[in-house]
């Protein structure tokens, strides 16, 4: 794990931890050239700004995580609702549905999950990702996963008109519909409500303020250890705060968000096996063991 590169925030920082590294050998170059500098903090007052930063970084990292959790949560909620719609869909009390009626269900929930990835992540939608007669009705909608939901539940309507479903078994079908409303709302919610910008900013100050300061603190007790000293203390503050960015949108493709694509395809290859279908194969992490 000390030698993992994908998957840190190693790379996005180490220019910066390289800037204090060399900071910190001036101060120290300068502290043994020039004796003690007019300009010399003691480590205490360092120590307990330390201790209060951390807590606030915590904080922040929790709030990010827990935004990263209900993500996850929600997505595992939308493959086990598919599940659901589709079983109790395949096991009407009259004849099952003939395949082409299966795979256009099919079609319905895999572009659900496919059109709500492409949505949380602003990415273009190419016709060919959607089967055709999906991609002619969702075509100009905004909300595209909404106005899937709205094909699902007009699936629904036909299905009662042609006598089909009971009473208990639509209201239960159209409960699974309220539920993947449920899901892309609470997916719109995240992706478009940032932590608020001001806890931001007060942190990503106060932490590289602190760095900044941290050699003058070190230089007369540490000597040349300083630098080294200087960047572990560094990264581990400034480390901590590129992983609070990260997790803050969890619908993002940077290597620690969640692999909406690798789920996507989960829940692609359920439904299909469940209709009987040819599934397709799994996305599988490589040796950095890292999914987008």
């Amino acid at each position: 794990m000390l030698f993992v590169w994908r998957g840190s925030v190693l790379p996005r920082i180490l220019a910066r931890l390289g800037f204090f590294f060399g900071l910190a050998c001036a101060v120290v170059a300068l502290y043994e050239t020039l004796g003690p500098l007019p300009f010399r903090l003691e480590p205490a007052p360092l120590a307990l700004l330390g201790v209060t930063l951390a807590i606030f970084l915590g904080f922040r990292n929790s709030t990010s995580y827990e935004r990263f959790w209900e993500g996850r949560k929600l997505w595992g909620s939308l493959l086990i609702v598919s599940r659901s719609f589709m079983r109790q869909a395949l096991t009407l009390p009259t004849p099952a549905p003939e395949r082409e009626e299966r795979l256009a269900l099919c079609g319905l929930l895999r572009a659900l999950a496919v059109t709500l990835n492409h949505q949380l992540r602003g990415t273009p939608l190419n016709a060919g990702v959607l089967p055709a007669a999906v991609w002619e009705r969702v075509r100009d909608a905004h909300y595209k996963p909404a106005r899937i939901v709205q094909l699902l539940a007009e699936w629904l309507t036909e299905q009662r008109r042609r006598g089909r479903l009971g009473d208990m078994l639509a209201a239960s079908l159209d409960d699974n519909l309220n539920r993947l409303s449920e899901i892309i709302g609470g997916c719109e919610r995240i992706a478009s409500t940032p932590i608020p910008y001001v806890y931001g900013v007060m942190l990503h100050r106060t932490v590289y303020l602190y760095s900044l300061l941290l050699p003058f603190a070190l230089a007369g007790s540490l000597g040349w250890t300083t630098p080294l000293i200087t960047v572990f203390i560094s990264y581990t503050f400034i480390a901590l705060d590129a992983v609070t960015e990260e997790l803050e949108d969890p619908f993002g493709t940077e290597p620690n968000d969640l692999p909406l694509d690798a789920m996507t395809r989960t829940i692609e290859r359920a439904v299909l096996e469940l209709a009987g279908e040819p599934v397709p194969p799994a996305l599988i992490p490589g040796d950095d063991c890292v999914l987008t």
